[in-house]
């Protein structure tokens, strides 16, 4: 039993030593690929070994017996031939290398003919190339050519720096010109003085670009033009054309998508113009009541920001670059950036949204919101702008005019106009058709309250001292500077009546009658430095 445990333990052992050694083995493998390269110019890839030799024998080998083949002849020729699953790649009536299966990069070459194929192209390009390194006729050549690619090279940058400082003298008078043709109205839109130097920079970034790509040329043809930089330059013509098809590519295949995409903005330029023209008919009295001359704008608007806002959800697959990881990445940060700073501007536009349709304010009505009154000269989608009667211009967010009481005193008088009203207490000992009478004589001594309708007096509180009366009336529209000025002459006009009847106004309250009364003399009213108003 204790043999039978040992011997399972054993297989157990050597089955792990076996899996541990295969994945040592495998990348190590993979390390030891080695490149044949002659000449510059790299001609295959061993990976596996082959009749006991190592791939960098192989290459080794593969090296020495391709520079004896060059040596003795210039023209050795290339031949495949096949050898069970391996080819044999002969040069002259030497054997150069074999291509085994395990050679191949399935990535290039899809099978091992193909692959001993291009193996065997390569190597009569390194033939070709050593036969003319060694002509000195080709050399001398390759080394005028070069020359003369660097004759236009220099031309082209001198080229380049006369047509810069020509482009230089004539390019303030030019944008002077066009700055000065290009107006609204009578105002320039554009002052060359501050656009001189972006176009300064952009001209100097073009014509670096233009220097580099120049360069970029010249390097790659004069590199061709010898055998042992020619695959450098090759490379460098490679990359260029590359990257020129990779943007060709991207352009043509954006086409469709960038035509859907324009032909979705068209489709909604058209459905936002049609809203407007049915919104502006619905708006006609008599049709809808929450749609009328103040609300057709801001909902043209909407509409319009609704219609726009789909069509660009809907092109948004179709825009160039919407697929990619940045493009995404992008559309997260600025949705993120919107979620995290947009809350109160959201929460002001609701607000003057709601400002609009239930048209609590209007531009032109007298109102108090809050502690803050005046006339409404703006109603706009964030903010309310007032006009005080002292000269001052408030700006209140819409957020706060929704949370707070609002009273209009344009909204319910009859005809054109605002309600004034003003508040006396008057003590008990005064009857109230004398305190009402005296108002409504200040009232009419005051210019600028109309008589129809007439003011009237009420009695709005009977407190522990005194009834509390407030006289209404309505005034003639006008600004806000003279609605502040019509009750200044009002409070004044109830002082000189409650003097001229010998009423004293002791509000708010007061603990004892004093030894004499609380009240001007009419003889009084002009002391000094009061003037007396001339009789007209």
């Amino acid at each position: 039993m204790r043999s039978r445990l040992f011997a399972v333990l054993l297989v157990i052992c050597g089955l792990c030593w076996s899996a541990l050694s295969l994945a040592v083995d495998e990348p190590r493998a993979a390390d030891d690929a080695v490149e044949l390269k002659l000449a510059n110019r790299s001609i295959m890839v061993f990976r596996a070994t082959l009749l006991g030799e190592a791939p960098a024998s192989r290459a080794k080998r593969a090296r020495t017996v391709i520079s004896e083949a060059l040596d003795e002849s210039d023209a050795p020729t290339v031949a495949v031939e096949p050898l069970q699953e391996d080819y044999l790649v002969l040069l002259g009536n030497r054997r150069a290398f074999i291509v085994a299966p395990k050679d191949v990069d399935e990535l290039e070459y899809s099978s091992v003919q193909q692959a001993a194929q291009g193996v065997a192209d390569k190597l009569r390009l390194v033939v070709a190339e050593t036969r003319e390194a060694r002509s000195l006729h080709l050399m001398l050549r390759s080394a005028g050519l070069a020359a003369v690619a660097t004759g236009i090279y220099l031309a082209l940058l001198w080229s380049l720096a006369w047509l810069r400082r020509r482009l230089l003298q004539r390019l303030p008078d030019l944008m002077h010109r066009h700055t000065r043709a290009l107006k609204v109205g009578q105002v320039q839109v554009i002052d060359a003085n501050y656009l001189y130097p972006l176009v300064i920079r952009l001209f100097w970034l073009l014509r670096w670009l233009v220097i580099l790509l120049l360069t970029y040329e010249w390097l790659g043809f004069v590199l061709s033009r010898f055998p042992y930089t020619r695959p450098w330059g090759e490379s460098l013509n490679n990359y260029l054309i590359e990257v020129a098809s990779y943007l060709l590519q991207a352009i043509v295949g954006a086409i469709p998508g960038l035509g859907v995409a324009l032909a979705i903005f068209f489709i909604a330029r058209g459905a936002s113009a049609f809203s407007r023209r049915v919104l502006r008919r619905m708006a006609t009295p008599g049709t809808f009541s929450w749609l009328n001359y103040e609300t057709l704008q801001p909902t043209q608007r909407l509409t319009s920001l609704a219609i726009w806002l789909f069509a660009l959800a809907m092109a948004y697959p179709y825009l160039p670059g919407a697929d990619t990881d940045a493009f995404k990445g992008l559309s997260v940060l600025i949705g993120l950036m919107i979620s995290l700073g947009a809350t109160s501007v959201v929460g002001q536009a609701a607000a003057g949204l709601i400002l609009t349709y239930t048209r609590t304010l209007r531009p032109g009505e007298f109102v108090r919101i809050g502690e803050y009154e005046g006339t409404v000269t703006e109603l706009g989608m964030f903010t309310t702008s007032i006009r005080t009667g002292l000269g001052e211009v408030l700006t209140l967010p819409n957020s706060m005019i929704t949370g707070t009481v609002t009273k209009n005193y344009s909204r319910t008088v009859q005809g054109a106009g605002y309600v004034v009203d003003t508040v006396v207490t008057i003590g008990y000992d005064t009857p109230w058709r004398q305190v009402e009478a005296m108002l409504l004589e200040a009232a009419r001594r005051t210019p600028g309250v109309l008589q129809d309708p007439p003011a009237q007096v009420f009695q709005t509180a009977l407190s522990d001292f005194y009834p509390e009366y407030r006289l209404v009336a309505q005034a003639i529209p006008s600004l806000p500077r003279p609605r502040a000025e019509l009750l200044s002459m009002l409070h004044a006009n109830i002082q000189d009546v409650f003097n001229e009847y010998g009423v004293q106004i002791m509000s708010p309250h007061y603990l004892g009658d004093p030894e004499q009364e609380k009240r001007v003399p009419k003889d009084n009213w002009f002391a000094a430095p009061a003037k007396e108003p001339k009789d007209t």
